[in-house]
């Protein structure tokens, strides 16, 4: 179960991690496209590999996806161990994911001005990767707190259950 918690929580992390981006950079010129520096990657991997870059809606699904699978595998780390302190972990991962992303783009040969071309949008990518790094604490805290569904003696466990033939 504390598998599960914790994948949940860190696909949880990476949906809130997305739906912030998404939302805030159709309304913000500053924010950041973390979505043009996942794109440059993955075209920069396929190249690498041999395979023809992808383009438009494929290129963007398709880094939308990797995306999400990534940060979730990332976030659920936050479950391993001790389920104590899992806000500072989340909190930890968060900002580390962030500030890595600032310090490492340019680094991995990507362009990095769509997620640092002034302290705003920098701010804003440090803050979105926190964003997920605490939703995924939080539901991998709430998870853990609940209990197994236990059928009350007086309920007929022999009753058959509505979809069970």
């Amino acid at each position: 179960m504390k598998t599960l918690n914790s994948t949940i929580g860190g696909f949880a992390g990476a949906a809130a991690l997305n739906i912030v981006h998404q939302t805030v950079k159709h309304f913000l010129n500053s924010a950041p496209r973390i979505d043009l520096v996942g794109e440059q990657a993955l075209n920069k991997s396929l190249k690498l590999a041999g395979a023809k870059p992808l383009r438009g809606d494929t290129l963007f699904a398709t880094t939308l996806a990797a995306d999400v699978i990534s940060n979730a595998a990332y976030y659920s780390l936050i479950g391993i161990g001790s389920r104590k302190n899992l806000l500072t972990k989340g909190t930890a991962l968060g900002l580390a994911a962030g500030i890595g992303a600032l310090a490492l783009t340019r680094q991995l040969g990507l362009n990095d001005t769509p997620i640092t071309k002034n302290a705003e949008t920098k701010l804003l990518t440090v803050g979105y990767y926190l964003v997920g790094g605490l939703v995924a604490a939080l539901t991998i805290k709430a998870l853990s707190k609940k209990k197994p569904l236990k059928i009350p003696a007086h309920v007929n466990q022999d009753m058959p259950v509505i979809g069970n033939s």
